[in-house]
């Protein structure tokens, strides 16, 4: 979706200032959102690209005015509410005022750590072949998506080049709608500054989008003149170059 999250290559938001020494929390509490949103997972039934989901689609003047562990208890609270696992009243009253509801699984405490070290692969096995390889040069789809996904808006309908062939892997943007993982290859896609931001970027400048850009997102950089036929398939229009052209029978045109 296009909220607030998606502020790459916007401006108003200054300069990163990396705090020297971080600690992984900041607070107590910021430890209790981290463990309540992993323990929860399992009772909740959720995957991650739901729970990503559920923190980007806050009101942008919510989402701006949160720190990262505030945007993460308000996404927590807004999953257990929706699956009835808890109510307003409890909430506010910071206990449970009723049975609790039957769920199929539970974290464990002796499962913690096996769960933190396993993390959630989103690799798959599959008998399809890439449409890309490294070196071809791809066009992003411009798409606004109103559920989540991992292409950033700075690049959407802009050109690039296929720099790696990662695997096929788990579709975000319909496994947080619960439509299933549709398992999609997906590639490192390099993008030149004066590509994305025009020609007063810094020339310079070279953007690596990695693990955000999937086959569905993607389509042959080679694009047809007006009056000519509709675009022929990646394949072949990357092994010729050229298409019939409608306003000359019998011939073909070379693209560009």
């Amino acid at each position: 979706m296009n909220g607030a999250q998606d502020m790459g290559g916007k401006h108003g938001f200054g300069p990163v200032h990396p705090e020297p020494n971080e600690p992984v929390f900041h607070a107590e509490w910021e430890k209790r959102a981290f463990a309540l949103t992993l323990a929860m997972g399992m009772p909740g039934g959720w995957n991650i690209d739901m729970s990503r989901f559920a923190r980007e689609n806050r009101p942008p003047t919510e989402y701006l005015s949160m720190s990262y562990y505030q945007i993460w208890y308000a996404a927590l609270e807004h999953m257990i509410k929706e699956r009835g696992l808890v109510s307003d009243d409890e909430v506010a009253a910071g206990h449970s005022l009723r049975p609790p509801k039957p769920v199929k699984r539970v974290l464990s405490p002796a499962d913690v750590a096996k769960t933190l070290h396993r993390g959630g692969p989103t690799d798959r096995e599959t008998n399809t072949k890439a449409q890309f390889k490294p070196g071809d040069r791809v066009r992003t789809k411009n798409i606004n998506p109103l559920t989540h996904t991992r292409l950033p808006a700075y690049v959407r309908g802009h050109v690039g080049t296929i720099e790696r062939v990662i695997g096929c892997h788990v579709f975000p943007d319909s496994n947080a709608t619960g439509a299933g993982e549709n398992p999609q290859w997906l590639y490192t896609v390099r993008f030149d500054g004066r590509e994305l931001w025009g020609a007063d970027a810094d020339p310079t400048t070279k953007v690596s989008i990695d693990a955000a850009l999937f086959g569905v997102h993607l389509t042959c950089r080679w694009t047809h003149a007006p009056r000519c036929a509709p675009q022929l398939p990646c394949r072949a229009c990357r092994a010729t170059r050229t298409v019939r052209c409608s306003a000359s029978p019998g011939k073909h045109k070379r693209l560009p």
